[in-house]
């Protein structure tokens, strides 16, 4: 790991208060600082999806230029970058002033590494892997945080319309089943989620792929349907069934 590179401070003024457009009038500004590039690749179709604009950028060197030029929303920053130490970027981006919230994501998972990213200005952790929804929910969590109250109250999230008794709580991420919580395991959540969006509609083995395996490329395509079988059987007494419908993918729908 290249910790010997320097970060030089930029001349450019410090960054005290929020970018000054709300965000309800334009799309999330998002930095993604990640040097997996399946993942970045991944990461970033699936935000720009979501309506995110999306910034990468993959080596630490070049992270606090990319950071100052777009002043972005949240930033998600890996740790292990090829040249400079994650936290040395963070620390670096904080003695700046450079404000925006920072979600550290990485394989470094022990209490010890959390300890030592929050301690370097991070502001939430999500160890790798993890759910892509659960990511999304916590960097939108990030943005409403940095915003003033009465724009931060404006966009508290909306639960999605019931679907033959399934929805979505938009707030805790969870699925609910006539208003109570169904107990799921996180990839078995993260398929019904993404199935349930669409509630009616196909949708492709690769989408749903990326949002229950999100940057494990080590993973076939052919393991959604694994996980597809277990969430059938989950579905039988509610009244709503997955069905595969070949060459696009799968549909949720009700009970014919």
């Amino acid at each position: 790991m290249g910790s010997h590179l320097a970060l030089e401070p930029s001349s450019l003024p410090e960054q005290t208060t929020p970018h000054p457009l709300g965000l309800r009038s334009r799309p999330m500004k998002l930095l993604l600082i990640e040097d997996n590039l399946a993942m970045q690749t991944t990461l970033q179709r699936s935000f720009e999806r979501r309506g995110m604009q999306v910034q990468v950028c993959a080596d630490g060197a070049r992270a606090l230029d990319r950071w100052r030029a777009s002043l972005p929303d949240v930033v998600v920053l890996d740790l292990s970058l090829p040249d400079i130490d994650g936290l040395q970027v963070l620390s670096a981006a904080r003695a700046e002033g450079l404000i925006a919230p920072v979600l550290i994501l990485t394989a470094r998972g022990t209490v010890g590494d959390r300890i030592l990213g929050l301690n370097a200005g991070a502001d939430d952790y999500l160890p790798k892997p993890f759910d892509l929804d659960e990511l999304e929910a916590r960097i939108r969590a990030l943005a409403r945080r940095a915003l003033p109250v009465s724009e931060r109250d404006a966009m508290l999230p909306m639960s999605t319309p019931a679907f033959c008794g399934l929805r979505e709580d938009a707030a805790s991420g969870a699925v609910c089943f006539n208003d109570v919580p169904m107990d799921l395991p996180p990839r078995e959540a993260a398929l019904l989620r993404a199935v349930l969006a669409q509630a009616g509609r196909a949708v492709t083995k690769e989408r749903l792929f990326e949002c229950v395996f999100p940057g494990q490329t080590e993973v076939q395509v052919e393991a959604i349907e694994v996980v597809a079988y277990r969430l059938r059987k989950r579905l039988a007494h509610t009244g709503c069934e997955m069905v595969t419908l070949r060459g696009l993918g799968y549909l949720l729908r009700a009970q014919s």
